[in-house]
C-alpha cells in the first residue's frame, strides 16, 4: 500500500509539473482571444452536448478567430468565412496535419493511413496511391459489370416485393447494396457474417467510425491515459482485433491466389507494390489493413445514408419527384434500363442529384 501511494504521489507531481510548464510557455506566445479555463481541464466543461451552439456563444464574445484549452490542449476555433478561407487556402498547409488520438494508434495502425496520417512525404505518396492507383477512372470503370449486377440484384428484390404487395425496408437494402458493392471493389468478395466477429462485419464498421469520432478524455488529458476511465481503450484494442485477424485472412487469401484471369481489386494493387524497389509507394503489411479500412468506412455508409436521405427528400418533395422522373422518361425512352453512362451531366441530372446535397449534410445526421 505504501509503495502505492509513494507512486500516485509521484505520478501527480510530474502531472501537475507539466501542466505548469505548459500554462507557463502558452503564456509567452500570441494567442486569439479566449476565455480562462480551469486548471487542468481548461476550458472543457464549457463544452455541452451541443458543442456547435457552445462554441458559437463563445465566439459572439470573443471574436471569429479564439483560443481555448481543451485539457492540456491547445485549440483555435475559427468560425467566420474569411477566417476559415485563411486556415483551409491561404496557410494550408501549416494546419494540414491531424493531431495523434488514441484512435488513430489502435485502429488505425499508428496513422497509417489517409485519415489519421501526419501530413508529410508518407501521407502525399498514399492519397497518390489511391487517386492514381485505387480510384482513377480507368480502374473503376473495371468493377462496371460487378456493381451491374448488384444493382440487378437490387433492383430485382425490390420488383418481387411489389408484385407481390410485401413492404420494402429500402434502407437496410441501400445499405446491404453499398456494403457488397464496396467489399467486392476493396477486398474481391462480399462479406460473409462467418468471416467475421459475431458482431457481424458492417456493425463492426459503424463502431469504428463512432469510437473514432468520440469524445476520449486521454485525447486531451494524455498522461491519463493509461487509466482508461471511459473504457475506450479497451474497445478500441477489440475493434482493431477483430479487424486485424479479418484483414490477415483476406490479405492471406489474395497472396495465395493463383488466379491470373479475375478483375485485379484494391488489395491485389497494394500487393503488387508491397517490397516491390521499382515504386515510390513504399507500402507494408499494415498499410494495406490501414488503407483498406478506411476504404470501407469511408465507402459503406456514407454512401448508403446519401441514397436513404435522398429517397427521403424525394419522398418529402413530390414536385421534385415529378421533374425527376420526367427527366428519366425523356433521356431513356422506350423503358430502356439506365445505367452509369447516363448519370452525367449531358442528360441534365445533375441538379436533382446535386440537390439533396445542398439541403441535407448527410454525413453528420448518420453520426
Amino acid at each position: 500500500m505504501e509503495w502505492t501511494n509513494t507512486i500516485l504521489a509521484i505520478a501527480a507531481l510530474v502531472f501537475f509539473i507539466q501542466a505548469l510548464t505548459w500554462k507557463t510557455s502558452a503564456k509567452n506566445k500570441r494567442l486569439p482571444p479566449g476565455p480562462r479555463g480551469l486548471p487542468i481541464l481548461g476550458n472543457l466543461l464549457m463544452i455541452g452536448t451541443k458543442p456547435h451552439q457552445d462554441l458559437q456563444r463563445l465566439a459572439r464574445k470573443y471574436g471569429p478567430i479564439m483560443h481555448l484549452r481543451l485539457g492540456l490542449k491547445p485549440v483555435i476555433v475559427v468560425s467566420s468565412p474569411e477566417a476559415a478561407e485563411l486556415f483551409l487556402k491561404t496557410y494550408d498547409l501549416v494546419f494540414a496535419s491531424r493531431p495523434p488520438q488514441e484512435a488513430s494508434k489502435y485502429i488505425s495502425y499508428n496513422q497509417q493511413n489517409l485519415v489519421f496520417a501526419p501530413y508529410g512525404s508518407f501521407w502525399r505518396n498514399m492519397r497518390k496511391m489511391c487517386t492514381s492507383e485505387l480510384l482513377s477512372n480507368h480502374k473503376i470503370s473495371t468493377f462496371r459489370s460487378m456493381r451491374k449486377q448488384e444493382l440487378d440484384l437490387l433492383v430485382q428484390h425490390i420488383r418481387e416485393a411489389a408484385d407481390t404487395g410485401v413492404a420494402v425496408d429500402l434502407s437496410s437494402m441501400v445499405t446491404s447494396f453499398s456494403t457488397d458493392v464496396s467489399c467486392r471493389m476493396i477486398i474481391g468478395k462480399n462479406y460473409n457474417c462467418d468471416d467475421f466477429s459475431e458482431k457481424g462485419f458492417g456493425a463492426r464498421v459503424r463502431d469504428t467510425m463512432q469510437i473514432a469520432s468520440a469524445f476520449n478524455l486521454a485525447d486531451y488529458i494524455p498522461q491519463i491515459r493509461g487509466l482508461d476511465l471511459q473504457g475506450q481503450t479497451k474497445r478500441m484494442k477489440a475493434i482493431a482485433k477483430d479487424f486485424d485477424d479479418f484483414f490477415e485472412k483476406i490479405i492471406e487469401e489474395h497472396v495465395q491466389s493463383g488466379d491470373e484471369n479475375r478483375t485485379k481489386d484494391f488489395i491485389d494493387v497494394m500487393l503488387g507494390f508491397m517490397g516491390s524497389e521499382e515504386t515510390e509507394y513504399r507500402v507494408e503489411r499494415d498499410t494495406i489493413k490501414a488503407i483498406i479500412l478506411d476504404m470501407l468506412a469511408a465507402s459503406m455508409d456514407t454512401s448508403a445514408a446519401t441514397i436513404n436521405w435522398t429517397m427521403a427528400e424525394l419522398v418529402r418533395h413530390p414536385r421534385v419527384t415529378k421533374k425527376l422522373q420526367r427527366e428519366l422518361e425523356n433521356v431513356l425512352p422506350n423503358d430502356m434500363p439506365a445505367t452509369e453512362l447516363d448519370m452525367t451531366e449531358d442528360f441534365g441530372l445533375v441538379c436533382p442529384r446535386a440537390e439533396h446535397l445542398l439541403a441535407t449534410p448527410t454525413w453528420r445526421l448518420n453520426t
